[in-house]
């Protein structure tokens, strides 16, 4: 049985001799693993068509295990990505991470556009520009829509709201991964449940539990006024991609490893 789809390549591997198995993510019908006839030859049609990021229009052939593309049409490309080694480790963070939500078989059309959104932004960085902010904005929004995104306007213990500290920079509250999210570090008072106090994996400050709390807006949120010294706005975009990282590493069982290659090219140390 033939079929068409519109997909983008998220990640693509040597099968066999010449052919390719691929990983297209699409909005009709989720993710699709399909083998690429021919794909590593140099003369194949299929061969530029079927790299990372490459967004075409498929014609495929129904199989057992794997399905077979028999046609490519590209409308879409991000050549912008390939030009620039971070920002294609950046994109491969972002795309390794939906790799990891799409389901099969079913529509995946938000995430389909979500992503290609996140990675259109993560293309038009300028030279030597900050990328943590934009993977994280991107991992939060991913994992929005997976269901699985850390509260982080309300205490997991408590329930109450947390607003953020920004007059005083050593001002913390605790992250749990097991919890889902951000808690506050102060014993409960006497008029409160003795609940027990969550496992704390990070502690954060309130420049990030600020910029936390605006994640989930549609563009890059604004960094907000403080009136104290002692916040870097750089190391809290890097503070605040590490605990989605590794927030996302608990609850999915799964290690980016394309964000190790962000770290090494951005030279940031944890």
């Amino acid at each position: 049985m033939k079929y068409k789809a519109t997909g983008i390549v998220l990640k693509g591997s040597p099968l066999k001799e010449s052919d390719r198995l691929l990983a297209v993510l699409t909005p009709e019908y989720g993710l699709i693993w399909a083998v690429a006839p021919g794909a590593k030859k140099h003369k194949s049609r299929l061969r530029g068509r079927t790299e990372l990021f490459v967004v075409n229009e498929f014609l495929l052939v129904k199989g057992r295990s794997l399905d077979k593309i028999i046609q490519a049409d590209t409308i879409y490309t991000y050549p912008g990505l390939s030009q620039d080694v971070g920002k294609l480790a950046s994109a491969q963070y972002l795309a390794e991470l939906s790799l990891y939500l799409a389901v099969d078989e079913q529509p995946q059309q938000e995430l389909y556009e979500l992503l290609n959104e996140h990675l259109r932004r993560v293309e038009q960085l300028k030279p030597k520009q900050n990328v943590y902010p934009y993977i994280a904005q991107g991992v939060f929004h991913l994992l929005a829509i997976a269901g699985i995104v850390p509260q982080v306007y309300n205490c997991c213990r408590t329930q109450k709201p947390i607003a953020p500290n920004l007059e005083n920079s050593q001002w913390l509250i605790g992250f749990s991964f097991e919890n889902g999210g951000i808690v506050n570090l102060a014993p409960p008072s006497e008029n409160e449940p003795q609940t027990l106090i969550p496992v704390v994996d990070r502690k954060i400050n309130g420049m990030e539990l600020a910029i936390m709390q605006q994640l989930n807006s549609h563009n890059l949120p604004p960094i907000p006024a403080v009136t104290a010294t002692g916040f870097s706005v750089d190391r809290a975009w890097i503070n605040i991609e590490k605990i989605l990282r590794d927030y996302t590493k608990y609850h999915l069982n799964k290690t980016i490893r394309s964000a190790n290659l962000v770290d090494s090219l951005y030279l940031v140390d944890f």
